[in-house]
C-alpha cells in the first residue's frame, strides 16, 4: 500500500487568468500554452508560450522525460479554430513515478479550473502530430 497521499496541485491564479484570455483570443492562428508543475509551490504554472506553433513543434517544445500539460488552439485547414482548445496531458513514458502521480493526480483540477473539455493523453511525444490531432479532433464534429 502506498503511504504518500496523492498530491493534487492547485492552479496559479495569473495561469488560470492567461487560460481564460487564451480561450477567448481573437487570433486565428494555432497557438499554446505550455504548462508545468512547480513541485516546491505544488503549483501548476506556465511553462511557456506560443504563438503560430504547428502540432510539429509543439512536439519539440515537449520534454522527453517530463509530464506537461499542453493548451493548444489549432486551426483546421478550412479556417476554423479548435473552440474550446485542445488540452493535452503530456505524460512521457520513462519519467519519474512521483512526477508521473502528481501530474495525473492534478489534471482533472487544472481541467476543471481552466474548464476545458477537449482532453486527450499522449505517452509519447512523437505520438503528437497534426495527423493524430486531426484524429482525435474528428470525434468533435
Amino acid at each position: 500500500m502506498c503511504s504518500e497521499s496523492l498530491v493534487v496541485c492547485d492552479v496559479a491564479e495569473d495561469l488560470v487568468e492567461k487560460l481564460r484570455k487564451f480561450r477567448f483570443r481573437k487570433e486565428t492562428n494555432n497557438a499554446a500554452i505550455i504548462m508545468k508543475i512547480d513541485k516546491d509551490k505544488q503549483l501548476v504554472v506556465l511553462d511557456e508560450e506560443h504563438e503560430g506553433i504547428s502540432p510539429d513543434e509543439l512536439k519539440d517544445e515537449l520534454p522527453e522525460r517530463q509530464p506537461r500539460y499542453p493548451c493548444y488552439a489549432y486551426q483546421h485547414e478550412d479556417g476554423r479554430v479548435s473552440y474550446p482548445l485542445c488540452f493535452i496531458f503530456s505524460s512521457p513514458v520513462g519519467c519519474k513515478p512521483e512526477q508521473q502521480m502528481m501530474y495525473a493526480g492534478s489534471k482533472n483540477k487544472l481541467v476543471q479550473t481552466a474548464e476545458l473539455t477537449k482532453v486527450f493523453e499522449i505517452r509519447n511525444t512523437e505520438d503528437l502530430t497534426e495527423e493524430w490531432l486531426r484524429e482525435k479532433l474528428g470525434f468533435f464534429h
